[in-house]
């Protein structure tokens, strides 16, 4: 078989694997948090894709923000994080038996004008009523020259419910104007 042919018949990656499910974009008067609820049965896993930008903070990389799942606000998860903060500074965190779980990446409000924040957050078969429900998450901010910072981070839901609806929250403030979020589902295993 030509190798053309091989790589055609492969399935490395499926143009159709991820469905947009919802985005929300927050609007002028900024939002303390958002929501997608009544998420489909129908995808393997989830990714979450924000951009975002809060409204407290005096430096221009605040950390992250939290995350919740079927409004579960009991001490029901547990997370770690390790980041670097601007290529010299690099840290952990970490906690068990807490409210929430990390969430997405933030800018502060009053960092440089009109830079967000990135992140991209995997939550693993979601639906699997099984087995506890484990997310990853990748973000970081650019703020300045001397004010950058990227985390990698993974969280658990001791629950066998299957999430229904996510909430993410920035903890201290609200998301401003132009903050984006966008779900999507993923097919396949």
């Amino acid at each position: 078989m030509p190798i053309l042919g091989i790589i055609a018949s492969s399935k490395l990656t499926a143009s159709n694997s991820y469905e947009s499910i919802s985005t929300v974009t927050v609007g002028s008067g900024g939002s303390s948090s958002v929501t997608f609820s009544s998420i489909p049965s129908t995808y393997t896993h989830l990714q979450i894709r924000g951009i975002t930008r809060v409204t407290y903070g005096s430096a221009s990389v605040t950390g992250w923000g939290l995350t919740q799942f079927n409004s579960d606000t009991a001490a029901n998860y547990s997370y770690h994080a390790m980041f670097g903060n601007s290529g010299s500074t690099t840290g952990a965190s970490a906690g068990a038996n807490q409210t929430a779980m990390l969430g997405f990446a933030e800018i502060g409000g009053t960092s440089v004008t009109n830079c967000f924040a990135v992140s991209v957050m995997d939550i693993l078969d979601y639906t699997n009523t099984n087995k506890y429900k484990t997310l990853r998450i990748l973000g970081g901010a650019e703020g300045n020259i001397t004010d950058s910072w990227l985390y990698l981070g993974s969280g658990s839901w001791r629950s066998t419910n299957a999430i229904t609806s996510i909430t993410l929250t920035n903890g201290s403030g609200a998301f401003t104007q132009y903050s984006s979020f966008a779900l999507y589902g993923i097919k396949g295993s």
